[in-house]
This record gives structure tokens, sequence and C-alpha cells, in this order.
């Protein structure tokens, strides 16, 4: 029988991919004060090229690899990455590679790469998670679309859009993402090492779901496939809103999109 050819532990497999980004990172904070010189070696002075460096984490043009750590980021609404950058420079969310990365650029400058990425449009793979036990996926789809209202746990569909695709400027999608990931960001929430602008809703309802629920609510999510359109919806008045979010209030370098 041939045997299939061994992969690398997932832990080297990360550390490979942290160091890639690294390196990348370096290149993208010094890209801001790239003399106009620097043209003349051949690679092109654009926000495109300087975007690169964003690439061996979260996969080329920033529609993610199969690892499971690091999230879609081509498509993404551009005041919800915007804030995501920001998050990362000021502390609001803690992770090393990425603090290293933006913790010197400017908002017009994260405004602009966030820019770039949301109007990257890209189709999405098949869902990675497959043949979940029915009655996970029952208790996430639940969660997701109905919610918990004795509880106050708004659905997911009330913030993320009836598509779950996220909505215009600050929402982002949910579907398309690793399971690992929804679970660690909602961990991070839970224990109070993700932030957002305060109210931080995100938290508020992380907090009232126990971690058996967060894990079906990941495993339903990563299990679906995406609509025929992919696109975040158009957005929509505060008023319609389960909760009050300070995420929405936040102002855009170089105006609102």
């Amino acid at each position: 029988m041939k045997q299939a050819h061994a992969q690398p532990p997932a832990s080297r497999r990360f550390v490979r991919w942290a160091l890639g980004c690294l390196v990348f990172a370096a290149t993208l904070a010094q890209a801001q004060t790239q003399p106009p010189e620097a043209a003349a070696s051949g690679v092109p002075d654009t926000i495109g090229q300087r975007a690169t460096a964003c690439t061996p984490c979260h996969g080329k043009e920033g529609r993610a690899t199969n690892l499971g750590y690091f999230p879609r980021i081509a498509g993404k609404p551009e005041g919800y990455l915007y804030n995501q950058l920001v998050n990362f420079r000021e502390g609001r969310r803690d992770y090393a590679l990425m603090t290293y990365l933006v913790d010197q650029l400017t908002d017009d400058y994260l405004l602009e790469l966030a820019r770039y990425f949301a109007s990257v449009d890209l189709p999405y793979p098949p869902p990675q998670t497959v043949n979940a036990p029915a009655e996970l996926l029952a208790r996430g789809r639940s969660l997701a679309l109905e919610g918990d209202k004795p509880r106050e746990i708004p659905a997911c569909v009330r913030c993320h859009g009836e598509a779950l695709t996220g909505v215009r400027p600050f929402v982002p999608g949910l579907l398309g993402l690793p399971r690992d990931y929804l679970i660690k960001q909602m961990g991070a929430w839970r224990t109070g090492v993700r932030h957002a602008a305060s109210p931080d809703c995100m938290a508020k309802i992380a907090q009232g779901i126990t971690p058996e629920e967060v894990a079906a609510v990941a495993t339903w999510l990563s299990a679906q496939p995406m609509p025929a359109d992919t696109h975040p919806a158009a957005p929509q008045p505060a008023s319609k809103l389960p909760m009050r979010c300070g995420g929405l209030d936040v102002p855009l370098a170089g105006g609102t999109p």
C-alpha cells in the first residue's frame, strides 16, 4: 500500500507560518517610508504590493489558508478590517505578530490596507467542517438563527446579516471562517483577552453562552456553504440592532467609506 507523505506536526507548521509573518511584517512597516527611488528596483510601490506582507498568514490575496489559525480577510467590510487593525495596535486584541505588524502604522495607512483587502473579490472554498454530529449542528443553528430570548442572547443574523455575510461597513461575515478560529475568538471575548470599543457587545454575548454552545455555533457556521451573493449586506440603522456596539461608532480616518 502506498503511504501518504507525512505532514509536519501542526505546531511546527504554525511556527513556520509565524516566522514568515514576522519577516513580512517588517517589510510592511518599512514600506510607509519607502523612498521614491525604490521604484527603480522593479518592485511596484502600490498598496497591493505592500499588502503581500499579510499573505504568509492570511493566504494568497487574503483568502486564508487551510491551517485553521488565521481568518480570511479578502472581501471583509473595510470598517471592520480597519477597526481590527486599530484594536491590535491599541492593545484591545492580543496577538504578538499582528501587534508587531501594525504598531508603527498610522490610521490613514491602516485604512488604506483595510480598503484594499475589502476590495478583493474572490470565490470561497467549500466548508472545512464536514460530517459534524447532527445534534451539535442543530444547537448551533438554533443559536445562530434564533438566539436565546430568555437569556437575552441575540441571534447571529440580527447583527451579521440575514445571510451571515456581514453588513457594511463595520460588521464581519461569519461564514467561510475556520471552526478553530471562531472558537478561539469567542473564547477570547469570554475570557477578556479580546476587546472592542465600549460598549463591547460581543464580549457580553460571548460571556452569556457556555463553551459547549460556542463549539456548537462555530461548528454550524463553519459547515455552511456560502450563499450565491457572498458580499456584505447594505448598512442598516443602528435602531434595528439588538444592542449598542461601540465598534459601530468608531470614526474612520480619511472619512466614512
